[in-house]
C-alpha cells in the first residue's frame, strides 16, 4: 500500500514550527547584513535565502522520508543530520527571540541604549547548535531501561511476576542503523523476559530495510516467544514482505488475533490489533478467542484506542507511536513535549478503571533525528496480582 496522502498532525505542526522558528535567526541575518553595509534590498534577499533554505531543508527531509532507501548514508550523514542541528538551534532560539523583540524597545527606553540583534541572535543560535548537537549525536544513542509494575485484577498466581520486554518504534533505516537495533535486542535479552513484544513502526517507510529489521527482531529471545503488532509506518510501502521475514524467524505477528499463554491451568491472553492508520484494526476480532475470565494484554501501536480497550475489559494495553514527543522538557515529558500537542496519551502509564495503558517512548526517531528530554528506552513490564 502506498503512503497515505495526508500528513500526520505532528508533521504539519513541525512544518509550521520550522517556519516560525526561522523568523528570529532570519532577523539576525538581516541585521548582520545591514550592519555590514549591505543595502536594504540585498539584506532582505539574503534573509529570504536563509529562511527558504531552512524551511526547504525540512521539506526535503519529509520528501526523502517518503521511501527510505539504502545507499544514502553520505546524504544523511553530511546533509540531513547537520541540517537538523541547525533546525534545533532555530527551535531553541524561538522563545528567546520572541522575548527579545518585546524586551528590546523597553530596554532602549530605560537605558537609552540598544540591544544589538546580531549579538543576541548569534549567541542564542550558537547555544542552540550545542544543544542540538548533543540531542542528535549523543542523547538519542543512550537507551534507558524502564521498569514498570502493573497491577492486574484476577491475575492468576502463576503469572504473578510475569515479565514482558516491550520495545517500540525502532525505525531501523537511514537514521537508525541495524547495529543500534542489535544492541537493543542484546539489552532486552539480558533482562530474561517471559515474553518480548514490539508495538510497530519497525521501519520509517519503504521496503529496503525489511531484512535489517527482521534480523534485529529475530535476535530477541524470551521464554514464551516474541510477539509483534504492526504500526502505521510499516505500511508506508508494502508491509507484507517484512511480516514474512518475521515469521521465518519464529516471530509471532498478531494481526487482529491473539494467543493464549499458559502456566499449568492458568491462562493469560496476549492479543494485538493491526494498524489503525490504514484501517486494518479490528479489536473485536483480536479479542474473540479470549478465554473466559483470562486477563488480557493488548498490543496496539496507536494509544488512542485505549478507551475502546477499556470498554472491552482489556487489563493492559501496550502502545507506542508518540515517541514521547522526542523533544520534551526534562522531567516533565508527560506534560510538556511535542507529543502533548497531538496526542491524548503521550507517554508512560495511564489508568481507567481496571485497565492500564503503557505508552512506550520509542527507540528510534522520525522527522528530526533528535531526542531531548524524551529518552529512548526498553521497558520491562512486570505483572502483579491486584
Amino acid at each position: 500500500m502506498k503512503l497515505p496522502p495526508r500528513p500526520s498532525r505532528m508533521v504539519v505542526m513541525l512544518f509550521y514550527g520550522t517556519v516560525v522558528a526561522h523568523l528570529g535567526p532570519t532577523l539576525g541575518v538581516f541585521g548582520a547584513a545591514r550592519e555590514r553595509g549591505l543595502g536594504a534590498l540585498a539584506s532582505v534577499g539574503l534573509a529570504l535565502v536563509f529562511v527558504l533554505l531552512g524551511v526547504g531543508g525540512f521539506v526535503a527531509r519529509v520528501w526523502h522520508g517518503l521511501e527510505d532507501r539504502k545507499g544514502e548514508e553520505r546524504l544523511v550523514t553530511w546533509f540531513y543530520v547537520p541540517y537538523f542541528v541547525h533546525w534545533c538551534a532555530c527551535i531553541f532560539a524561538l522563545v528567546p527571540s520572541a522575548l527579545f523583540l518585546v524586551v528590546r524597545p523597553i530596554v532602549g527606553l530605560v537605558t537609552g541604549g540598544e540591544l544589538l540583534p546580531l549579538v543576541f541572535f548569534s549567541r542564542v543560535y550558537l547555544l542552540g547548535l550545542a544543544v542540538g548537537a548533543y540531542g542528535i549525536y549523543v542523547r538519542r544513542r543512550w537507551t534507558e531501561i524502564r521498569r514498570v509494575e502493573v497491577r492486574v485484577s484476577g491475575l492468576p498466581a502463576a503469572f504473578d511476576g510475569y515479565t514482558i520486554a516491550h520495545l517500540s518504534d525502532l525505525h531501523i533505516g537511514s537514521y537508525t542503523p541495524k547495529s543500534w537495533g542489535k544492541r537493543w535486542a542484546e539489552r532486552a535479552n539480558a533482562l530474561r523476559p517471559d515474553a518480548a513484544v514490539l508495538t510497530g513502526d519497525f521501519v520509517t517507510s519503504g521496503v529496503a530495510f525489511h531484512d535489517d529489521i527482521a534480523e534485529v527482531v529475530g535476535a530477541l529471545r524470551a521464554t514464551d516467544g516474541v510477539f509483534v503488532s504492526m504500526g502505521n509506518h510499516d505500511y508506508f510501502g508494502d508491509g507484507e514482505p517484512m511480516i514474512g521475514y518475521f515469521r521465518e524467524r519464529g516471530v509471532r505477528v498478531l494481526r487482529n488475533e491473539g494467543q493464549t499463554l499458559t502456566r499449568g491451568d492458568a491462562t493469560l491472553y496476549l492479543a494485538a490489533i493491526d494498524d489503525t492508520w490504514t484501517r486494518r484494526a479490528d479489536m473485536d476480532a483480536a479479542l474473540a478467542a479470549r478465554p473466559e475470565g483470562a486477563p488480557c494484554v493488548l498490543l496496539a501501536h496507536d494509544p488512542e484506542v485505549f478507551p475502546e480497550a477499556v470498554k472491552r475489559g482489556v487489563d493492559l494495553q501496550l502502545s507506542g507511536h508518540t515517541h514521547g514527543g522526542q523533544l520534551a522538557i526534562p522531567f516533565l515529558a508527560r506534560r510538556m513535549s511535542l507529543a502533548t500537542l497531538a496526542h491524548r496519551f503521550n507517554v508512560d502509564v495511564y489508568t481507567e478503571g481496571r485497565s492500564t495503558l503503557y505508552v512506550h517512548p520509542g527507540l528510534g526517531t522520525t522527522g528530526p533525528p533528535i531526542r531531548l528530554g524524551a529518552a529512548p528506552a526498553i521497558a520491562l513490564i512486570t505483572l502483579r496480582s491486584a
